[in-house]
């Protein structure tokens, strides 16, 4: 059986192409799997975030739910 190559990107934009059942039926797939990485992120990931916003000027525990997305918008975003 031939293998066929895709990128990480490919993977993505063909996964928006299906339609809405199947990709419902992926993110049950994907929410059902063990995900060490999502655990460890859970576990210490409030503390993480009140650091990064200290080293950016900011207090994470002051921020409303809307600032702390914005923040959080803003850290994925950064160069």
């Amino acid at each position: 059986m031939p293998v066929l190559a895709v990128t990480d990107e490919q993977v993505i934009e063909l996964v928006k192409e299906l339609p809405d059942t199947k990709q419902e039926e992926l993110l049950k797939i994907l929410l059902t799997q063990p995900w060490a990485s999502w655990a460890k992120l859970t576990e210490d990931g409030p503390e993480k975030a009140r650091l990064a916003a200290a080293q950016r000027g900011k207090n994470w525990d002051a921020m409303t739910e809307e600032e702390r997305e914005a923040f959080i918008d803003e850290l994925l975003h950064e160069d």
